[in-house]
């Protein structure tokens, strides 16, 4: 089933508007997608009437022009004669935002939406969701726009079975500063399933990563969604839920999934190329690093430090996350040190990790790190940047990206999260060098490039 006019629809028809309630799901969608989307946006009530000013449709046949999509937030048993109604019109696909569904024990209303879908090769995510997040043509997440950030627009695209968590994770993705391209919250995917969005996402220009929180596959749908994988040109995050007997229950519970053995899904991941997060802080990390980097990255790694306390737990983390800290040859030190300033050539550190130590300046760590992207023997550099050093500045971003240009290797920047350092990470990031906010982050940045390019 093709997916473009539900992820990328021109006009909209939302169902279910309240006249009473202007916190109804249909009220904020509505409103969201009228005033901030460049999709037509429609409301449908069955007594019509005005809404601020807005015609409220009756019905969809009185609508000026023939909807892409349908968003539908009714009660569950009027689903399915409006979605023969919407085919009927000529409506190209939907989202069933409403509950009521096989997770209430209605097994036959699923039975009967899938049915209508299938017969007429019509597309619906649902039902059950919170539905797709694609700017700038649609967004169906009824959460009151002050109560969440919005994402800048990106190349990561999600893939949520929980409405709720992906919520959570725009909003980890918003605080690393990652930017989205789509997220899809699938809900019951009675019609419309996490293989078929990730297919979608493999010829979508827009993305470049795809990420995928999955609790369960529906039967034969684990095997189709590896292959996948497999044939995809780009990288793809898995974060699973339902590992142990108490989270396979609240799964099952949630959206009435099967959550399947968990060692047989990890080993399964591994065998098609998908790079698993162990935890959120990784999914966010393998995201945002796979996003900045495609073809690059390796184990060998040097760290690069101005605290000699942040360089030994970077250490020691890729130590733990199978990354190889690679010695430096003793020319290589000596080499190095010819070009380091006066002041502190004496001082450093030279062994990995290096601590160019707290009196270090924005040439001496450029210059660092320009030394080993240049050495055969290493894949990508840590840089452990504390701009509460004196002799860092907010340009020291720049200086570094005019070495890293030059060369196919990743760097990749911790800076602590505080306001008055955005100027030292715009001037990273700007410049296309990721920064995480923890030396954990950075270390999961690196582990992420690793797995993908090993």
């Amino acid at each position: 089933m093709k997916l473009d006019s539900i992820i990328e629809p021109h006009s909209i028809a939302v169902y279910g508007l309240s006249k009473s309630n202007p916190f109804h799901p249909a009220n904020v969608i509505y409103a969201k997608n009228h005033l901030r989307t460049n999709a037509r946006t429609y409301a449908i009530n069955p007594k019509g009437g005005r809404h601020f000013g807005q015609q409220v449709y009756s019905s969809i046949t009185e609508l000026p022009e023939v909807p892409d999509l349908a968003v539908l937030t009714i009660r569950a048993d009027f689903v399915p004669d409006t979605l023969r109604e919407c085919i009927a019109a000529g409506v190209k696909g939907a989202i069933i935002v409403s509950g009521g569904f096989a997770e209430a024990g209605r097994h036959d209303l699923r039975e009967e939406v899938r049915r209508i879908c299938e017969e007429h090769d019509f597309p619906a995510i649902g039902p059950n969701c919170l539905g797709v997040y694609a700017p700038p043509n649609v967004n169906t997440i009824f959460l009151p726009v002050e109560r969440i950030m919005t994402p800048k627009q990106g190349c990561v695209s999600i893939v949520s079975q929980s409405g709720g968590y992906l919520v959570e994770i725009v909003l980890n993705l918003v605080q690393e500063n990652v930017g989205i391209s789509s997220a899809v919250s699938i809900g019951n995917k009675d019609v419309i399933d996490e293989v078929d969005v990730l297919q979608y996402f493999a010829g979508h220009d827009a993305t470049r990563v795809v990420g995928v929180y999955v609790e369960g596959f529906k039967e034969g749908r684990g095997r189709v969604f590896a292959e996948t994988v497999r044939s995809m040109n780009k990288p793809v995050v898995v974060f699973k839920a339902g590992k142990t007997p108490g989270g396979t229950r609240a799964v099952s519970s949630h959206t009435a999934a099967l959550a399947g053995d968990y060692l047989t899904f990890s080993e399964v991941m591994k065998q098609c190329g998908a790079i698993e997060a162990d935890s959120p802080g990784e999914f966010s990390s393998f995201c945002k690093a796979l996003g900045h980097y495609r073809g690059k990255g390796g184990k060998r790694t040097v760290i690069i430090s101005v605290s000699g306390g942040h360089g030994a737990i970077a250490s020691d983390l890729c130590s733990a996350h199978g990354l190889d800290l690679v010695e430096i040859p003793q020319a290589d030190k000596a080499a190095l040190s010819e070009k380091l300033s006066e002041n502190v050539r004496k001082i450093v550190s030279y062994n990995n990790p290096i601590d160019l130590t707290g009196s270090v300046s924005d040439a001496d760590i450029a210059v660092a790190t320009n030394f080993f992207l240049e050495r055969d023997y290493v894949d990508q550099v840590i840089l452990l940047c504390l701009p509460y050093v004196p002799g860092a500045t907010p340009d020291i971003g720049a200086h570094v990206s005019l070495f890293t240009r030059e060369f196919d290797k990743p760097v990749l920047v911790y800076i602590p999260n505080m306001p008055k350092y955005q100027m030292y990470i715009e001037g990273f990031e700007s410049n296309g060098i990721p920064v995480s906010h923890s030396v954990e982050g950075v270390v999961y940045m690196a582990k992420a490039l690793a797995r993908y390019y090993r």
